[in-house]
């Protein structure tokens, strides 16, 4: 792996209490922020793949829908109301 520097302008304040905080936790600035940074980009590479999922999951609910594979809200509510009454009469036993 090469390396590169990453340089940017930070208020001396805060980069002193950084710095201690870091300290605190026996490592040092650059540790902390090499994590930092490898932490968001994962979470934006999760987030990424997350939409893409979810988008082919509502793109394939879609087409579903289109294809007439539907059921009516009242339907839906019925094969529910038969489950509630199943798991009522499971837990009174």
């Amino acid at each position: 792996m090469t390396e590169a520097t990453f340089t940017f302008r930070v208020d001396e304040e805060l980069k002193a209490a950084f710095t201690e905080a870091a300290k605190a936790q026996d490592q040092t600035s650059a540790q902390l922020l090499r994590k930092f940074m490898r932490d968001y980009v994962m979470q934006q590479q999760e987030a990424a793949d997350y939409d893409v999922w979810f988008r082919r999951k509502v793109k394939t609910a879609i087409d579903s829908a289109d294809a007439g594979n539907l059921l009516s809200g009242d339907d839906v509510e019925a094969e529910f109301a038969a489950l509630r009454e199943e798991a009522r009469k499971s837990s009174t036993q």
